[in-house]
């Protein structure tokens, strides 16, 4: 462990602890079964206790440790003394085991944005596909997404004896990504991963173009972006407005730390600045390897009706 690890390093070992209680507080709303579902703007956008629980303890948790850093979450959350048993003051040792990469040594808690989804997934949580689910803290710099922390706290949970439930992956651009095996594609197969609950004739019109050999539809960005990782899927594509920075920013950093790519529909960057819209209203085109393929087949009627 270095003696005086940078500030970014300090950051993420932080959320790293913080997306493990993050995890735990998921499992014991879960377990009670008082889930306090909530429709925001409708059947397709829940909102759960865990939701507000995980959310307050992420941003709490960061913010008390680090006030001067920028946090911006999905859920509107009132003006409340927050329980001390969300606090997580701890950090992973493990992660502090690693330098910094020169360009982000010098970064101060004032250069970065946070986001954070505290629940990405949320539908397919209330119906029970649990292994969709992802806690997502992502880290910006220069509007740019430099680091990441995506949870999935139901890993494994179907696997039986005495599997461990749930992982913890990071990742920061030029030093990697850890706690994931990274598998790919054999060379020629198209297998796109895209929404199960936010279908619609656009991202139809999409894939039908991409020559694919199998859809698969699932919830969460995080979690189709770890299936590009692993090796499940060549490209995830998205051609609808309804995915947000939050959703995004974390999935973007873990895949470009491992030299894949994640656009909008157009092939733009996405922006991670705080004063940024919210709203990533040209989709999502992210693939690990080839982004180039599938980029090109995107039809001019798609990009049409989708507008940066």
């Amino acid at each position: 462990m270095s003696t005086n690890p940078a500030f970014l390093m300090r950051l993420l070992a932080s959320s790293f602890a913080i997306a493990e209680k993050a995890q735990t507080i998921i499992h014991r709303v879960l377990t009670r079964g008082d889930l306090n579902i909530v429709e925001k703007t409708g059947a397709n956008d829940l909102q759960t206790k865990a939701d507000l629980l995980v959310q307050q303890s992420i941003c709490s948790s960061l913010a008390r440790k680090f006030p001067k850093l920028t946090i911006i979450g999905e859920e509107d959350l009132p003006s409340q003394e927050i329980d001390e048993d969300l606090i997580e003051s701890g950090q992973s040792e493990e992660v502090l085991k690693y330098s910094c990469p020169a360009q982000f040594s010098h970064l101060k808690e004032e250069d970065i944005v946070v986001w954070v989804d505290p629940l990405d997934g949320t539908k397919e949580f209330t119906e029970g596909f649990l292994d969709h689910v992802t806690v997502l803290i992502g880290i910006a710099c220069g509007g740019k997404a430099i680091a990441g922390v995506i949870n999935q706290p139901y890993y494994n949970y179907q696997a039986g004896g005495n599997a461990v439930i749930g992982r913890t992956i990071w990742g920061v651009l030029n030093l990697g990504v850890f706690g994931i095996e990274m598998k790919e594609i054999p060379e020629g197969k198209h297998i796109i991963t895209t929404s199960r609950s936010h279908s619609n004739k656009l991202v139809n019109d999409c894939i039908s173009a991409m020559n694919v050999d199998e859809v698969v539809r699932v919830g969460g960005a995080g979690n189709k972006v770890l299936q590009l990782i692993e090796g499940k899927a060549s490209a995830y594509i998205f051609a609808s407005p309804g995915c947000k920075k939050w959703d995004t920013c974390a999935p973007e950093a873990i895949l470009h730390a491992v030299s894949g790519k994640m656009t909008d529909i157009h092939g733009n960057s996405f922006q991670y600045h705080k004063d940024v819209k919210h709203a990533n209203t040209a989709g999502v085109l992210a693939t690990l390897r080839n982004f180039d393929y599938y980029s090109s087949r995107v039809p001019d009627s798609v990009k049409m009706a989708l507008i940066p």
